[in-house]
């Protein structure tokens, strides 16, 4: 959405425009609640001012940078002259969750990793725009002042495509179907529909308000959601098929945890990172009944990982020890250095900050319990970085003699998860490598007629972002896909 004349900015000028303060709760009171952190500007005119200090200019790097392509230039052009609602429509036309990618995509890494304005050559450095908190702005602004837009919906078709896992993928495809007037039905596993974003996502850094938000209006929609039902377990697919589905798509992610495979990995209190954040930061009633029972942290909780996953782990510990009662020291365990952390700065800094420490370059080699095989400590040894290893990073190499013991009460695992190879051999000529499914790359098709995925079980864990473009994709082959299939 490009408008064709705008009066020319004057971009030397805007340039000079300092950023705008950005609030968040302190870390001594938020380390004892499960409030969002980032509290945003300090008033409609502070969001006003940063959007400002986008300089227009013509290739915008920032949307090339994007994975769904949002008109950023667009939505700060009408942000900065206070038209919200307008701005939050430029998102949404490129976007299924702009209130959710406004706080949790890693911007750094995207469309503000390309901003102009965050130009490091410059003398003093000055860093760009803040695009994802005033994405999040505007689509706050919208939905709590005049609720989430209705889209126009087609006249019903009488197709129906059945949509497999309720996360970020498999709402994106349920929602564009429905608005091309077909039926979408998700069938979700856990007893609440959400996916990661209810369940993978720490209230601190997502409310769940936002998730229940876009399910109720996903529900105005007409989307019915089926949940506390496996596919290829209670149904198959070949039956979904068979119930007058039309089109299948799968969603259903790559969420099968890493095992990190050492001794003593079976101890009490070793969590994997799942478990952890689930029983961690949801209701009972939001579980299932084999995972109901609280989690209780220790006085010494370790985090063995360095990606977000781990920083969420790291200050959900800090939380249940706050609420425990106890003094709670949290340790992150990664093998190489800070600088190689494939997850956020800014989720380290606010772990940092929240008092959680850092042991950098130490890998865990067993883990050791007590009498009644409760874990106690786990066996570390030094390493330093060696030659670039596959994936660019320096390879992490033991120090000789550097064997050390590193006390724990609770241990959790985050070390990456994989694709779900059982899901995958349970839908006959399903082809798939390790869980993570083959798609036609321009529709997103499987190798089954009718059957369609995207999102992580196609890539592997991965960003909302990409898992929402995947899922346009998918969703715009699945509507062509019905469009021949009459």
């Amino acid at each position: 959405m490009q408008v064709a004349e705008r009066p020319k900015v004057d971009r030397k000028a805007r340039l000079q425009i300092p950023p705008q303060k950005i609030n968040k709760q302190d870390p001594q009171l938020r380390r004892c609640n499960w409030n969002e952190v980032v509290l945003g500007f300090e008033d409609e005119r502070g969001a006003m001012v940063e959007a400002t200090r986008c300089i227009q200019c013509p290739a915008a790097p920032c949307i090339k940078a994007c994975p769904i392509h949002n008109d950023i230039p667009e939505a700060l052009w009408e942000l900065e002259h206070g038209n919200f609602v307008e701005a939050a429509n430029v998102f949404r036309l490129t976007s299924t969750m702009p209130e959710v990618c406004g706080r949790i995509c890693p911007q750094e890494r995207l469309c503000e990793g390309a901003c102009v304005v965050g130009n490091q050559k410059r003398v003093p450095p000055t860093p760009p725009v803040a695009i994802g908190r005033l994405e999040a702005f505007v689509a706050d602004y919208q939905s709590q002042r005049h609720g989430l837009p209705p889209p126009p919906v087609a006249p019903a078709t009488g197709k129906r495509v059945a949509v497999v896992g309720s996360g970020p993928a498999g709402l994106t495809v349920a929602e564009l179907v429905a608005r091309a007037g077909h039926q979408a039905v998700v069938y979700e596993a856990w007893p609440r529909p959400g996916g990661i974003l209810r369940y993978g996502i720490p209230s601190f850094k997502l409310d769940k308000r936002l998730t229940e938000e876009k399910l109720r209006y996903l529900e105005e929609l007409g989307i019915e959601f089926v949940c506390g039902t496996q596919i290829g377990v209670d149904i198959t697919v070949d039956k979904l098929l068979e119930q007058r589905y039309d089109a299948v798509f799968l969603g259903n992610g790559a969420g099968v945890s890493v095992s990190v495979g050492l001794p003593g990995e079976d101890l009490k209190n070793i969590y994997h990172a799942t478990d952890f954040l689930v029983r961690g930061n949801l209701s009972p009633e939001e579980l299932p009944e084999a995972m109901r029972t609280p989690v209780l942290v220790g006085q010494r909780v370790v985090v063995i990982g360095g990606g977000d996953t781990s920083m969420d782990c790291v200050r959900t510990a800090v939380r249940l020890g706050a609420a425990q009662g106890g003094e709670t020291t949290v340790t992150c365990l990664y093998r190489r250095t800070e600088a190689e952390m494939p997850g956020r700065e800014e989720e380290r800094r606010h772990a940092k900050e929240e008092g959680v420490r850092f042991q950098l370059l130490t890998a865990p080699v067993r883990f050791l319990g007590d009498q009644d095989g409760r874990v106690v400590a786990v066996e570390c040894v030094r390493m330093e970085l060696g030659e670039p290893d596959a994936s660019g990073r320096r390879r992490p190499v033991q120090v000789p003699g550097s064997e050390h013991l590193v006390e724990a009460d609770t241990v959790v695992l985050a070390v990456g998860y994989w694709g779900d190879e059982e899901f995958a051999e349970r839908v006959p000529g399903l082809e798939h490598k390790q869980g993570l499914l083959k798609v036609h790359p321009e529709t997103g098709m499987t190798s089954r007629p009718g059957v369609f995925a995207g999102g992580d079980n196609v890539r592997g864990a991965d960003l909302v972002v990409t898992a929402v473009a995947e899922a346009q994709r998918a969703a715009q082959g699945i509507l062509e896909y019905l469009g021949r299939a009459d």
